[in-house]
């Protein structure tokens, strides 16, 4: 098999421009012999950097990974990811995971390589990684940077991301002030690596060892263990073996991985983000994947890992349960698992591979027949105002439930009046305004948050109650918003409606005070309106100009409204999915001399 790579440096045709790769590639070391041998050149994607904490330790742990490349004989080339941290980046590091895949796609693509490690770890870093990967189609393999150690609060332990959501509600009672506050979210975030919480970072570096596209047993290792780097090792040996092979990405996330995928999400209870990215994983590698499959495959799952934000324990405790490897065995063993027989990026098969890896603690990873929840997948809602919204069942509390679903003769069901907030602002000055009148019957609503309306799609509807009811005791109200919510977040939520109202879905149309009806069972939410009152405020907003959104402030916000999709699309850009298996189905590009 000839290397990609020979193409540019070993071109008996085209000795001229032979010559011209071999030239400059050479003036930091590398010998002739090196780049005309033979041997397969690896990128190493570098996520690490110092605007991406979540990520920077991979700038340690790519040393390893050169060591297990050479080591195999291959020869390493890194180069650096455009950066994506999801605390960092304003508006939203939603705009960067298309950014970061564009970017990626043209060096996968456009430069003299044969495979590729993937640097993954803060939330948008492994789908957009993953999108290129699928999008190119070359041998890629993705090793996690691993999650932080656990916080502490004393005995207590304390998740980032999810002591914010919990703190910010005893800030506004007056219970802490502010330097408690701050110290407290800060102790939360104790080591080098992603959140230590089941967020969207969690969930995704699972998902991708889940998807067969990590080394089994990557997936959870905690950032600073001494197994992350030995993992490292292992990924640069592998990936080397897999050009060798000829082990694509098209040869591992078929359809049936993304089924697995979405049941071991339900099963250690993961973020509702994993709906958007792996729609859009999916839709750049060519599989079908919709909302309807994430509630047909995975609802009914249990939830057998106690992890906040949906249990109490952290990512360091579930690393030493057993991890992701342990939930896939007890989910083969268990004979729930949709597709056993899909390859992982070792060459062989699920159900070959997680074999009697054994649950250390039962407290942490729950055996099957006694889980958290019985049924801890997503629901896919629709209605009148909407086509498709996701609600995560892991963190319905009994105190929500009981509020909420509990109606006699109607059980799964409730009413509510709509509180509208066009956007974060809006719903931070006004949220404690008496004259909005929020009790425990009212429904919070935040629109204006989707991929075009912020734009990029923001987590900002992490909503929560006026003070005056927190301090009655009342910690929690039902929550729409056509945005996202941080994976961190325990709130049960009605999250990534789709359209959005600055695409003219329903909720541009929603006003305070329309009545809401909620119905789990139906999988519907609706606002209590006839058709005819709908259509004439529709005609009014179009008269007026349609749902304002705030004016672009980059080039990149202005390319991507014009060709984003809907949250249930997997919010990629319309053209993008044209563009499948590049590398087998493109030439190689023209030569630039």
């Amino acid at each position: 098999m000839k290397l990609r790579s020979q193409h540019w440096f070993d071109n008996p045709q085209n000795p001229g421009m032979t010559a011209m790769y071999l030239e400059r590639y050479l003036n930091y070391g590398l010998t002739r012999e090196e780049l005309q041998s033979g041997k397969p050149i690896i990128g190493i994607a570098q996520t690490g950097n110092d605007l991406t904490p979540c990520n920077r330790h991979h700038v340690e742990l790519a040393k390893r990974v050169r060591d297990g490349i050479t080591a195999s004989g291959g020869i390493c080339f890194e180069f650096p990811v455009h950066p994506i941290q999801e605390t960092g980046k304003r508006p939203t590091a939603g705009l960067d995971r298309n950014l970061a895949y564009l970017g990626l796609v043209e060096t996968l693509y456009g430069y003299p390589l044969d495979g590729v490690v993937l640097t993954i770890g803060c939330d948008k870093t492994t789908p957009a990684l993953l999108m290129a990967a699928a999008t190119v189609n070359i041998p890629a393999l993705a090793l996690s940077v691993g999650p932080m150690l656990n916080g502490w609060e004393g005995e207590k332990r304390m998740g980032s991301g999810t002591v914010i959501w919990d703190a910010r509600k005893d800030l506004a009672v007056g219970e802490i002030d502010n330097e408690t506050f701050m110290q407290k979210v800060s102790d939360a975030a104790p080591s080098v690596g992603y959140c230590n919480s089941m967020g969207t970072a969690s969930t995704m570096n699972c998902l991708a060892e889940a998807l067969g596209m990590q080394l089994p047993g990557s997936g959870a290792i905690p950032a600073p263990y001494r197994e992350r780097g030995q993992m490292a090792y292992r990924t640069g040996k592998r990936i080397v073996d897999m050009v060798h092979e000829d082990l694509k990405p098209s040869d591992i996330m078929t359809r049936g991985a993304f089924e697995n995928a979405i049941v071991v999400n339900s099963a250690i209870g993961g973020s509702t983000n994993a709906p958007i990215h792996l729609n859009a994983v999916a839709s750049h590698m060519g599989v079908e994947l919709d909302n309807d499959d994430w509630e047909r495959l995975g609802h009914t799952v249990p939830l057998i890992v106690d992890m906040q934000p949906s249990g109490k324990y952290l990512a360091e405790d579930f690393h030493r349960a057993g991890g992701i490897a342990a939930v896939i065995c007890t989910l083969l063993e268990n004979n729930v698992l949709p597709a056993p027989d899909a390859l992982c990026a070792n060459g062989r098969t699920m159900e070959d591979v997680y074999v009697d890896v054994p649950i250390t603690n039962t407290d942490v990873i729950r055996p099957f027949g006694t889980p958290l929840k019985p049924k801890a997948g997503f629901l896919n809602l629709t209605g009148n105002l909407w086509d498709s919204a996701i609600m995560k069942t892991s963190v319905i509390s009994d105190g929500f439930r009981a509020r909420y679903l509990s109606t006699e003769g109607d059980p799964e069901a409730f009413e509510g009046r709509a509180i509208v907030f066009d956007g974060p602002e809006h719903y931070h000055d006004t949220l404690d305004d008496p004259a909005l009148g929020i009790d425990e019957t009212c429904i919070l609503v935040m629109r204006g948050a989707g991929p075009i309306g912020y734009p990029g799609g923001a987590e900002v509807v992490n909503m929560q109650p006026p003070a005056a009811l927190i301090a009655r005791g009342i910690t929690e109200l039902p929550c729409i918003g056509d945005g996202r919510q941080s994976g961190t977040s325990g709130s049960p939520s009605i999250l990534n409606v789709a359209p959005e109202a600055a695409a003219m879905g329903g909720l541009a149309i929603l006003k305070t005070n329309d009545i809401l009806r909620v119905d789990l069972a139906q999988r519907r939410v609706d606002v209590l309106l006839d058709d005819t009152e709908l259509d004439r405020r529709r005609a009014d907003l179009v008269a007026a100009g349609n749902f304002a959104y705030p004016a672009d402030q980059t080039p990149w916000q202005q390319i991507q409204r014009n060709l984003i999709n809907q949250f249930d699309k997997g919010a990629v850009l319309s053209n993008a999915p044209d563009f499948q298996r590049i590398a087998q189905t493109k030439d190689i590009p023209r030569d630039n001399h």
